[in-house]
This record gives C-alpha cells, structure tokens and sequence, in this order.
C-alpha cells in the first residue's frame, strides 16, 4: 500500500509504520541509546519529562522475562525482536503534584523513539498485547508510574520467515482522512 498525505507533510511521517519481520539479532547499545536520546528531546508539560522505558535486548537474561509478559499473538513475531522495551510514565511531577498529561507526554516520546527508529532503518513496533499488571509486578514498577505499552525493536527481517496470519499484515497501513479526526469548535458525531 503506497500511502499519500492529505495535506503536505515530512516524508518521515509516511515512511514510518509498525513492521513485525525482524532477525533477532540483539539490538546494539548504541543503536538503542540513540533512540533513547530521541525520546529524551521529546515535548513535555512543565518540562517533567514523564517516560520512562525498561529495557531487555535479545540473548540477555531480562529477555525471556520481557518476552514472557506478551500475549500469544505477539510472541511469533516478537521472538525475533532484538530487543523489548517496557513504557512507562510517571503520574506525579517531581514536587508530588499530579502530572495529568503524563500519557501524552510518554505518547510524544514515544513517537520520537519510533521516528528515529525509522530513520535508522529499524523496526520498531508499539504494542499493548502484554500482561500489564504482570509487568508491573515482575519489572519492579512503582505505584506512581502508569505501564503505559511495549516496544518490539529490531534490525529488519524477512517477511518470509513469519507465521502466515503476520505475513499477511506485513505492509504500512493507511489512515483515517483528516477531516475524520477533527472538529472546529464543538465535538460532533459523523
């Protein structure tokens, strides 16, 4: 599928999708501390910077940990995944203040993540389908920070070498139209 922008934008927004095709190679240090840096420049409110990623690379002994916290669809692909990355968000500011735009904010870094991952020539794949309390529980995560998804990263694969249901879905997806995603004033039902 060829995807084309409504209005004019960065290439980067088009060339940007969720692959599953990894080869399992373990991510490199490197490789993943620039996608970190990516995320570490993203916007935030008061300048809190929220996120927080957890992180096992593949061949570690954090990995079958992460690995295990998937739900069965995402273990095919994700078993080739170099590394599995765990995003969090801290629900208070640092004084103990409630942060209630944390999951935006760790949404924006995220999304820094995934453009320089892209950029890169990486994969990097979002996901919810994990066990979140899980996750909470076997990571250490404190109670006031929000488990908010997972990350497959990787170096490129062959689509080949994925189960047919995940072959099938191997290709960028399109979008919604803009028109369908805003409104001027009031909300409105279409």
């Amino acid at each position: 599928m060829e995807r084309t922008a409504d209005y004019a934008i960065e290439e980067i927004f088009l060339r940007r999708w969720s692959p599953r095709a990894m080869n399992g190679e373990a991510v490199s240090e490197e490789h993943l501390m620039r996608l970190f840096e990516a995320a570490r420049w993203a916007p935030s409110s008061g300048n809190g910077q929220p996120w927080r990623y957890l992180f096992a690379r593949a061949g570690t002994g954090f990995f079958p940990v992460f690995f295990d916290l998937l739900l069965d669809g995402n273990k095919s692909w994700c078993i080739r995944a170099g590394a599995l990355i765990v995003a969090l968000s801290r629900t208070v500011f640092e004084n103990g203040r409630p942060e209630p735009t944390h999951s935006f904010d760790a949404g924006a870094a995220w999304m820094s993540l995934a453009l320089q991952a892209s950029a890169m020539g990486l994969v990097a794949h979002g996901m919810q389908g994990f066990d979140y309390e899980r996750a909470r529980l076997e990571l250490g995560v404190p109670d006031d920070h929000s488990v908010e998804a997972m990350i497959a990263i990787g170096y490129p694969g062959r689509v080949g070498e994925l189960a047919e249901k995940d072959r099938l879905r191997e290709m960028p997806s399109g979008r919604k139209p803009v028109k369908e995603l805003i409104f001027e004033g009031k909300f409105a039902s279409r």
